[in-house]
């Protein structure tokens, strides 16, 4: 991969520990894996995503230094913008990969169209574009 010159943002999302498929993000946003780093059982320790350019990690999450997945602590504390050029078939995809809807996707006077969808393993993304 290139070395990007610029500032920006990589979330790292937790996940529970002994993962093996994250084939969600694949199905539903088109998602790339750039590399892993398997622990000895095959789960994953970290995966390198990305989403037309955009990178993201998955970690196995560690406890002791207070890197939760949204499953332990039953909620998130961060949201996940994405920004698409069509909420509606990206949602569809989401949820036909096995995401759950928290809101259906709905234009706004603030001139944004969005809609909420959890993965399954419980981090939260915003899908969205302005309209």
């Amino acid at each position: 991969m290139k070395e990007i010159n610029k500032t920006y943002f990589a979330p790292q999302l937790y996940i529970r520990a002994g993962v093996t498929d994250i084939s969600f993000y694949e199905k539903a946003f088109d998602a790339i894996e750039l590399r892993r780093f398997s622990n000895d059982d095959g789960s994953i320790h970290v995966s390198e995503l990305s989403i037309d350019g955009a990178m993201f990690h998955l970690h196995e999450d560690k406890v002791s230094a207070g890197q939760f997945n949204p499953q332990k602590i039953n909620g998130t504390t961060a949201l996940i913008g994405l920004f698409v050029s069509d909420v509606d078939q990206v949602m569809k995809k989401a949820i036909e990969a096995g995401g759950i809807v928290i809101s259906p996707a709905e234009s706004y006077d603030y001139g944004y169209r969005q809609g909420e969808i959890k993965d399954p393993f419980g981090h939260v993304w915003l899908i969205e574009m302005k309209i």
